[in-house]
């Protein structure tokens, strides 16, 4: 988890607990529930991607055009965003997109029950399928607004909780089936950003993998640039483009006369689709 995510005392408590290529149908495999639909060719991105709090300004994003990072994450909506995004807007998607900035859309949904923090949004048992379906709703809005067409994926962020919590847990992956499953009827491709020893592990060793996201970010900080060397759930899971993984967070990193603090990514996975 980054800082920006949720709040800096979210940060804490979870430390306390814890090149392009565009092709056609890659990775739907791995997706339920989209046979129905014809989907527009999937962007993938494979390298390094970055995430910071605020999205940086378009000369910062110039700067940084280095080729160590090929891509960016920005936080596109979601009652616990934990920051303004004041440059975040469709000029500057387009303009950044122009560069040659592939875009990593996260939204910041509803949060479980049983997690330490103090999020302003949150599901419980009976809310958890009406929340996922109206904040997919409304993560599709905002990529639309901001130019992101459908094709591309929205990751859904999901901080740590104790998925030892049967009834948390179960309520969870509700909300994230709802989640996923009306992205997919919007033709938005889904993904989900959590943390290896909770979050994420909970969606990798679902045994029901019915309208679970098909690409997975996971939060794992051993400084490791790669999506495969450390992978730790079965090897036959998020293959073919759908794998990234956040390997280390509080970068602070000049390019070009311009500083940012970044979470450093490996990225083998879907992009936006920008238009």
């Amino acid at each position: 988890m980054s800082s920006h995510r949720l709040s800096k005392r979210g940060r804490y408590i979870a430390w306390a607990t814890t090149g392009v290529v565009v092709v056609a149908g890659v990775g739907i495999a791995a997706q339920t529930s989209m046979a129905a639909t014809s989907w527009p060719a999937q962007k993938t991105y494979t390298g390094r991607a970055f995430d910071t709090c605020t999205a940086p300004s378009l000369a910062a994003m110039k700067a940084w055009k280095t080729g160590f990072y090929g891509a960016a994450a920005v936080y596109i909506g979601g009652k616990n965003r934990g920051c303004a995004q004041p440059n975040l807007t469709a000029s500057w998607v387009k303009s950044v997109n122009a560069v040659g900035w592939k875009l990593i859309p996260l939204y910041v949904g509803a949060q479980p029950p049983c997690q330490t923090s103090r999020n302003p949004e949150r599901f419980t048992a009976s809310t958890a399928a009406s929340l996922g379906a109206s904040n997919a709703k409304d993560a599709v809005a905002k990529a639309t607004a901001l130019g992101m067409k459908p094709g591309s994926p929205i990751y859904l962020n999901m901080e740590s909780y104790d998925i030892t919590n049967k009834a948390c847990n179960d309520a969870t992956l509700t909300y994230v089936r709802s989640f996923t499953k009306t992205l997919r009827a919007k033709t938005y491709r889904a993904g989900y950003y959590g943390f290896s020893s909770s979050s994420a592990k909970a969606i990798a060793t679902a045994k029901n993998r019915t309208d679970l996201p098909g690409n997975l970010w996971y939060a794992l900080w051993d400084k490791k640039n790669t999506t495969t060397a450390d992978w730790p759930w079965d090897p036959e899971l998020y293959t073919d483009h759908s794998r990234a993984h956040q390997y280390m967070v509080n970068s602070k990193e000049t390019r070009g006369g311009h500083t940012i603090t970044v979470d450093r990514n490996a990225w083998d996975a879907p992009v936006a689709l920008i238009g």
